[in-house]
């Protein structure tokens, strides 16, 4: 790449890194779902005069972006939860997306002009998956049953392999002219299972790299960059799911972190890790709204207004098929099994039609539909490559703008609660403290009974574990919601606020003092920063 040219790409990527940070920060100023903002965004700034226009590489959407997006939704999802709602999320992940692209292959055949059954499965497997980022984003701030966010962060795990094994069949007989059933179900079943092989023998490998080899947080959190990419790019040289191996490599360093990171490794890495995916998911969601020039310019034969016809009628029935799977999916297998009846409470009405309504698309789909070849084997250009492409534009626009604007009013009228019995959140913050009191006072006692009567410092360890075991049990009591206790509660949390903002001044004199070094101070800023997140996370 000429200098010149190198000089222009990073100052488009960094003025869109900046223009992404500000556009954020406006959505949080009017309260709608960055996403959704971005998206938007981009789809005016892609028609502002003047501008360059920014032609994606589908190989840098999967490459770049893909590999640490999975493998993060992968490390924050809990593997107890997956397990508890397999049934349902293997419902929408293999089942709906496979429903999903059946029905959009044959209304499209039926509906476009020229549209081969082929090229049909091509369009549903593009448009069948949802984006996780968007709906969990949506959903932030929203209370919903713990159930329906597991099955949602579920589906998006596994839906993307699904949908891009469909679509890599339907590509290959669009290219070849020939279609075997039994030949697409025999490598699918091989590209799963191959993908979730190859990411559990790569994540066991990145496993004992950060259990016995001397490394360091800084170390540490570069091997949590490299293990998707390298999951993802060993799978896929093989021609396996490179989806699946990072979803499974990254369920299992996630399960089995507790071992191999110490404290400093993990706060970096978290850290680092949150500031990484806001920066991929920002970008990919506003370079999705300035592909809407490129996929105009390239519609060719059809008018603008047959396009975004087609869009919004194919838009319309992904919303609906989806709609339709959830409630016999819900409970068809309630009525046929009486152990799923025992073991799971009803759903309602609201659970199901909150995850139907949260399918909204995103950045697997844009990938997708731009990785579609511009020409077949024989030199000729690929059939409806162009409306394909502007088709999924629409079906993105229409479910993350329409369905994401307009999810939380409708959980807010299906006044949908808890589905599953469980503690508030607080109080199950509270509980789990209080039983790691409980430990190690008892581990105190039990082994250091004569360190703690000879030794201050021991002996003042006690002490506290004692007043916090005893502090964290008033707390329990404080959150049975009775008001006496909930107002003590509220100026506990004013009065350690303050104290915390009287401790952080006084750092910022020792600053300006040559007595303590800076490091130390800074570790001791750290701290403060922990105990008040914790405040934060309280109940007020």
């Amino acid at each position: 790449m000429p200098e010149t040219a190198l000089h222009e790409t990073i100052l488009l990527v960094l003025g869109l890194l900046f223009a992404m940070l500000l556009l954020v920060m406006l959505s949080q100023k009017l309260r709608i779902s960055y996403p959704i903002f971005l998206v938007l965004a981009g789809l005016a700034l892609g028609f502002v005069p003047g501008l360059p226009l920014i032609v994606i590489k589908p190989d840098l959407i999967f490459l770049i972006f893909l590999p640490p997006l999975l493998y993060q939704a992968a490390w924050e999802t809990s593997w107890r939860e997956f397990w508890r709602w397999k049934r349902p999320i293997a419902l929408l992940a293999f089942g709906l997306v496979f429903f999903t692209s059946t029905i959009v292959a044959y209304v499209s055949q039926a509906m476009i002009p020229g549209f081969t059954l082929a090229l049909g499965f091509l369009l549903g497997g593009i448009i069948s998956p949802p984006d996780a980022v968007a709906a969990t984003s949506v959903l932030k701030g929203v209370r919903v049953p713990q159930r329906v966010t597991s099955i949602l962060e579920g589906e998006s795990l596994i839906n993307d392999a699904s949908s891009l094994i469909v679509f890599r069949f339907a590509l290959a007989a669009v290219l070849s002219g020939a279609f075997s059933w039994q030949q697409a179900a025999t490598s699918f079943l091989l590209a799963s299972g191959m993908g979730l092989a190859v990411g559990l023998v790569v994540g066991y490998g990145f496993y004992l790299l950060h259990r016995y080899l001397p490394t360091t947080p800084s170390i540490n959190t570069v091997l949590t960059f490299l293990a998707p990419y390298a999951m993802y790019l060993l799978a896929e040289q093989f021609h396996f799911s490179g989806v699946l191996a990072v979803v499974s490599g990254g369920l299992l360093l996630s399960q089995r972190s507790h071992r191999v990171f110490d404290a400093d490794t993990r706060l970096q890495a978290a850290s680092v890790w949150s500031s990484v995916g806001f920066v991929l998911n920002g970008l990919v969601f506003i370079l999705i709204g300035l592909q809407l020039p490129v996929a105009v310019q390239g519609l060719g034969s059809y008018s603008l207004g047959q396009a975004i016809g087609y869009g919004l009628i194919i838009s319309v029935i992904v919303i609906l098929i989806r709609l339709l799977w959830m409630y016999p999916a819900a409970f068809v297998p309630r009525w046929l099994f009486r152990s799923i009846r025992e073991a799971e409470t009803s759903p309602g009405w609201q659970g199901p039609l909150i995850i139907g309504w949260a399918g909204m698309r995103g950045v697997v789909s844009l990938a997708s539909a731009l990785s579609v070849p511009l020409l077949l084997s024989n030199g000729q250009a690929f059939p409806q490559r162009n409306l394909i492409l502007f088709i999924t534009f629409v079906v993105i626009l229409v479910t993350l703008v329409f369905q994401g604007l307009t999810l939380p009013a409708i959980i807010r009228f299906t006044k949908v609660s808890e589905i599953d019995e469980r503690m508030p959140p607080e109080q199950q913050e509270a509980g789990i403290r209080l039983r790691l009191r409980r430990v190690a006072i008892a581990r105190l006692s039990q082994h250091y009974a004569t360190d703690m009567a000879e030794n201050e410092l021991i002996g003042a360890l006690h002490h506290r574990m004692q007043a916090e075991a005893q502090r964290t049990g008033n707390l329990l009591e404080a959150l049975d919601y009775d008001e006496s206790k909930q107002r003590a509660l509220q100026r506990y949390h004013q009065v350690l606020l303050d104290v915390l903002r009287v401790q952080r001044e006084e750092l910022f004199v020792l600053h300006h003092e040559d007595v303590f070094e800076e490091e130390m101070l800074r570790h001791q800023e750290a701290q403060l920063d922990l105990d008040e997140a914790k405040i934060s996370h309280m109940p007020h």
